[in-house]
């Protein structure tokens, strides 16, 4: 997969390791079809029998996901469009839950919304010291409602309300691998891809049923997700079309 006007997509497998690579001139920001191509290629590594591991990154060097591309928020005419448009997240998460191999992050710099809650699925994620957090979704007047499920699960409830209540505020890579959302974090990038790809290197030599058996213990719990997600999209598609949230949104227009 290459690049279109709505960004770039990358999936590869050497070695056993699969790579799911995005990218977006806006801070790696992800509008619709990008979400759908993120949530199809980690589908497709999950059923390549090549593949062992799965990483999941964002190109470039500053952030690593600036979540949700504002001009299709501002675009959003009714609660179909709306509840389509969340379900892009929604998508992704479902893939890294049911997917059959361990799927790690590598964040290089900031995330912001969906960007955290694609982390916040992740099994395993390295993570840079520029790498902060920030849920900015109650400032604008929809939540981070599709993405609470997988934050609380991996943080807490507390943390994550902690991110959406204080929303402008960001929190720095080690308030994030303090309360378990980073399980590494390194100064540099040079760093971070050393360890990173010595685990992956390593995973990928191991029993591929283990792994699997391993995985669906951890997301046991969750099999409920399908339609818990599907109802958090329908009610950020409704909220999106708010007065509010619409006035909120006019600011962000160029």
């Amino acid at each position: 997969m290459a690049t279109t006007k709505n960004g770039s997509l990358y999936v590869t497998t050497a070695n056993g390791i699969g790579s799911v690579t995005f990218g977006h001139p806006l801070s790696n920001s992800l509008p619709g079809e990008l979400l759908q191509r993120i949530a199809k290629g980690i589908h497709e590594l999950s059923e390549d029998k090549n593949t062992k591991v799965i990483l999941i990154q964002s190109e470039g060097e500053k952030a690593f996901c600036a979540g949700a591309a504002l001009n299709e928020l501002i675009a959003i005419e009714n609660e179909t469009q709306g509840e389509a448009f969340f379900m892009g997240f929604a998508n992704i998460i479902n893939a890294i839950r049911t997917c059959s191999k361990f799927v790690v992050a590598r964040v290089q710099g900031k995330a912001v919304g969906g960007g955290v809650g694609i982390i916040g699925a992740c099994d395993y994620v390295f993570a840079t010291e520029n790498a902060s957090v920030k849920l900015s979704e109650i400032s604008i007047g929809i939540g981070p409602f599709v993405i609470e499920p997988t934050l609380s699960r991996k943080i807490g409830v507390a943390a994550t309300g902690q991110l959406s209540i204080d929303a402008t505020h960001w929190q720095n890579a080690y308030w994030a691998k303090d309360k378990g959302l980073f399980a590494q974090v390194f100064e540099n990038t040079k760093e971070m891809d050393k360890s990173l790809y010595e685990l992956l290197e390593k995973l990928a030599t191991y029993n591929p049923n283990a792994m699997s058996a391993l995985k669906e213990s951890l997301w046991k719990g969750t099999e409920h997700w399908d339609t818990l997600l599907k109802e958090r999209a329908k009610l950020s598609g409704t909220l999106v079309l708010s007065q509010e949230t619409q006035k909120a949104l006019q600011k962000f227009k160029k």
